[in-house]
């Protein structure tokens, strides 16, 4: 693990706090500083005080209270900040888009290695390690500054998830080449990922969906039979 990824705060959201408390060890070992909360209430409470560098959540069912809290909080400034992991024993390739749909920046189906939980968690809090003095990136109005973490377009913030944010970087910092959906999830994902290309598929039409607001959906292009890349669309 990056050294600069040690201290980072996770919050853990779980009705069943004593179960997660082997992945709250684990994840102390490997140099987080972790909290589990058992109630979504207190949990929504806690994210709007200090908002953690990562939040990891059970989505069950329908009635508990982390499905609203997922819901509130990426419609909140908080969003730009935290990053999100849902647990859940739902499994099965709709589920796990829902999930995405709802903000998350991965899934992961219970019962689950907890190796693969501290290998997924460092994928998901990359888009942090991020040196000072980073090369901002922009496209006419559309500016990503790394060393924030923040994107704008004409010069208004617009919140993303941590994997949006590091897929367009990346299709920005390679402008105008095309990358096919196994090179994007090697590349965005990392190689210790284990999700589909299905998942590209919908978090490029998410982050299209985002700037489609500012009118800046073309800029994310489909490459027919290849993939996609950056590109301003060009003029007739």
């Amino acid at each position: 693990m990056l050294a600069t990824e040690k201290h980072k705060q996770i919050l853990i959201v779980d009705r069943d706090v004593a179960a997660v408390e082997p992945l709250r060890q684990r994840l102390g070992e490997a140099g987080f500083i972790v909290r589990a909360i058992s109630d979504g209430s207190a949990a929504a409470s806690a994210v709007a005080d200090r908002p953690p560098h990562l939040l990891i959540i059970e989505w069950n069912s329908p009635g508990f209270a982390s499905l609203e809290m997922i819901q509130n909080l990426r419609k909140t400034r908080a969003a730009h900040v935290v990053r999100m992991i849902i647990l859940s024993e739902l499994s099965g390739e709709e589920h796990v888009v829902n999930g995405l749909n709802l903000g998350a920046d991965d899934y992961i189906t219970k019962p689950f290695s907890l190796r693969e939980v501290v290998a997924r968690v460092c994928v998901v809090l990359r888009s942090h390690n991020k040196p000072d003095g980073a090369t901002t990136l922009s496209c006419d109005e559309l500016v990503l500054d790394p060393s924030s973490n923040r994107v704008t377009i004409q010069g208004k913030l617009i919140n993303l998830r941590g994997i949006e944010y590091r897929l367009l970087e990346f299709l920005m910092i390679n402008s105008g080449r095309t990358f096919n959906r196994t090179q994007l999830l090697n590349r965005v994902w990392g190689g210790d990922s284990e999700v589909d290309e299905r998942t590209v598929d919908v978090n490029v039409q998410r982050l299209r969906k985002i700037l489609s607001d500012r009118g800046y959906e073309s800029y994310i292009q489909t490459v027919r039979g290849f993939g996609y890349r950056f590109s301003a669309p060009t003029t007739v």
